[in-house]
């Protein structure tokens, strides 16, 4: 089966699919000195489902990883799940040290947007290390996304859970409905993973790109990485994310009725 095929089938009946070392070993060793050093920066702990060191809003901290937006052997895939107008809602770091917590499995959306049969978002996870159980590689359990649920109902037993194996260089790609957990990191060496967080055009950013954007960056964006993005039409076109609701709801700008 061609391989488009296969990893839609893939998509369609265990909810991910795997694609081994898609990025080759220099591409791996840059993006890695790049994510660190904007760690070194903006980096940040996050304490939510596990703990971590967590970068946000990597497409405006440095073009290096603006290739990854639109990846040939990625985009396809997301396409054709999402549609050909979706957009990259985040694209965000995570950095697994020793010892840090496990997660909870979980979905990355609401259970008033789950539909079984028209996904609204999807994840990709681009391994920047070889990721292991020891080391507390990805773990998904098969075909929730079409479970309808959230996230394990209480007192439920998860069974069946496959856990990534794979180089670095690899990218998982899964539906968003799917039930997936970090694990906990049991080496002596961090973790490094990129999670780019893909959506349908109804939906606002997660995070939002523009926040920040440098103008110098913007030339070194293809047509297509803008479409992605939302600047087809430039910097600043009206646009709105999950961060910037959070904020406001924190700031009480924003109530519940």
């Amino acid at each position: 089966m061609e391989s488009l095929a296969q990893a839609l089938l893939e998509m369609e009946v265990y909810g991910f699919t795997l694609l081994d070392e898609v990025l080759n070993p220099d591409e791996v060793s840059h993006l890695k000195e790049c994510l660190i050093r904007c760690y070194e920066l903006t980096g940040h702990e996050q304490n939510f489902m596990g703990t971590a060191g967590h970068v946000t809003n990597l497409p405006s901290q440095d073009p290096a990883f603006f290739f990854l937006m639109d990846h040939p052997k990625t985009l396809p895939i997301l396409e054709s799940i999402l549609g050909k107008n979706l957009i990259l809602g985040s694209l965000n770091a995570r950095i697994a040290r020793p010892d840090d917590g496990e997660q909870g499995f979980h979905t990355d959306i609401g259970a008033e947007l789950l539909n079984p049969v028209s996904p609204v978002m999807c994840n990709t996870v681009w391994m920047l290390d070889d990721f292991s159980p020891r080391n507390g590689s990805t773990q998904i359990v098969p075909g929730s996304h079409k479970s309808m649920m959230a996230g394990p109902p209480e007192g439920f037993a998860v069974q069946h859970v496959f856990q990534v194996t794979a180089r670095a260089g690899s990218v998982l790609i899964f539906n968003g409905q799917c039930w997936h957990a970090g694990g906990n990191n049991q080496t002596y060496t961090n973790r490094h993973a990129l999670f780019g967080h893909y959506r349908k055009s109804s939906l606002i950013f997660q995070v939002d790109p523009h926040d920040e954007f440098p103008a110098k960056f913007f030339d070194l964006l293809s047509p297509r990485q803008r479409e992605l993005l939302r600047m087809e039409h430039g910097l600043g076109a009206p646009h709105a994310a999950d961060s910037h609701l959070r904020r406001s709801f924190a700031r009480g700008k924003l109530k519940f009725s």
